[in-house]
């Protein structure tokens, strides 16, 4: 559950297939909330839930997105996680006005904020201070609702797409590859999904390129149901298991 991984399970949020600027009536609401699973095996490990209200940012409405993660069970015995990270993205662009990340992994705590200066393309750090920044940039939250905004049905198998986000108090390029369509079986059901392979560093970690994977509904919701690290020692996954409050329907497979 390091920063590192958590932002792992955002590299979805990458996708982009329309111009910035173009406003699509988004296929989420307040209140949407959506709960995850981190597991090896019969085991489970961790827990991560996001949810979005509408609210009033500098005078602008804005979505307030928060995403919590935390470690359960016998994992939460050994390192004990407790983390959150919130943004403030406007409600028609979903560019990010404000992230906060608040982190605590056993003795470890961290705190910051970061507010997007869009005229100047920079961004001011609680921590380190003004930086600048490419224009359009994303935090990891609000590009995860950027994300289900877009079209990515007309996506063609090998496409790749990069995208930069501010992340950790540094600008992080993120590249991201469409391999097909699968049907894939979770707890909740079967689904009809989209699958997708971050271009990742092959080495300590990942032996290779393909032991990231993420499968995400092919439908309107383009919700995110799994994200799986081939280790080795296995497949370690994070699925959606909960939800509620969302726009529209998910379409089970029978």
């Amino acid at each position: 559950m390091s920063k590192k991984f958590l932002l792992i399970i955002f590299l979805f949020a990458i996708l982009q297939c329309r111009g910035q600027n173009n406003y699509v009536e988004p296929p989420y609401k307040g209140g949407e909330t959506l709960k995850y699973v981190l597991y090896y095996g019969w085991i489970d490990g961790g827990e991560a839930l996001l949810k979005i209200t509408d609210t009033i940012y500098n005078n602008k409405k804005v979505v307030h997105s928060v995403a919590r993660a935390r470690t359960i069970k016998l994992v939460e015995k050994f390192y004990n996680v407790k983390d959150v990270y919130e943004s403030y993205f406007d409600a028609k662009t979903n560019l990010p006005e404000k992230s906060i990340r608040n982190i605590s992994e056993n003795s470890y705590k961290y705190y910051n904020e970061v507010t997007y200066d869009r005229e100047y393309d920079s961004v001011i750090s609680l921590k380190s201070g003004k930086h600048a920044v490419p224009k359009n940039i994303q935090d990891v939250l609000s590009a995860f609702y950027y994300l289900r905004n877009q079209s990515m049905k007309s996506m063609k198998v090998g496409q790749e797409i990069k995208v930069d986000t501010y992340f950790s108090d540094e600008v992080f390029p993120l590249i991201i590859r469409y391999k097909g369509d699968e049907i894939i079986k979770t707890r909740i059901g079967k689904f009809n999904c989209m699958k997708f392979v971050p271009v990742v560093e092959v080495g300590r970690v990942f032996k290779t390129k393909d032991d990231l994977k993420i499968w995400i509904t092919k439908d309107e919701n383009f919700i995110p149901m799994r994200v799986q690290f081939d280790l080795a020692f296995g497949a370690l996954k994070c699925d959606l298991i909960e939800y509620s409050g969302i726009k529209m329907e998910l379409n089970y497979l029978e």
